[in-house]
């Protein structure tokens, strides 16, 4: 098993990328990068998803010291930043718990990329127009 740490420092070593180069890309500061390869902090979702997308791996692969598969669960990260950018953490924290409860109905089986794409996206698609309908329904009303 490998600690965030350690693995945003060989991703980032093997992607071909300075400490301050990934923070630009990810949007933080250098000094932030350095803490996290120290092990001296972590950082948010948010931060972790942007880590994520720049080094080319998947927030599970970060996030969890027991994954040791770069690419495990990285489809749903972009459904998860796609929700975060539309309704904010609580909405990619929402689509994320959706995303992850729902996988267990598949526990056992083998679903290929094309199913996993199709169940993620109906996912969001129910998710996304239940949000606008009590956007609409329970929202500020305009004047």
């Amino acid at each position: 098993m490998k600690a965030f740490c350690d693995k945003i420092k060989d991703a980032r070593a093997e992607s071909g990328l300075s400490q301050p180069q990934l923070g630009e890309m990810a949007g933080v500061s250098t000094r932030s990068i350095v803490a996290y390869e120290k092990g001296e902090k972590k950082p948010r979702q948010g931060t972790l998803l942007k880590l994520a997308k720049a080094l080319g791996v998947s927030v599970k692969f970060l996030s969890d010291d027991s994954c040791e598969n770069p690419m495990e669960d990285i489809e749903r990260d972009g459904y998860i930043e796609q929700a975060r950018k539309l309704y904010g953490v609580r909405g990619g924290n929402d689509v994320d718990s959706l995303l992850r409860a729902n996988s267990a109905l598949f526990a056992g089986g083998e679903l290929s990329q094309a199913e996993k794409d199709a169940f993620f996206e109906a996912v969001m698609k129910a998710y996304i127009t239940c949000k606008e309908e009590a956007r609409e329904r329970y929202g500020r009303k305009k004047d």
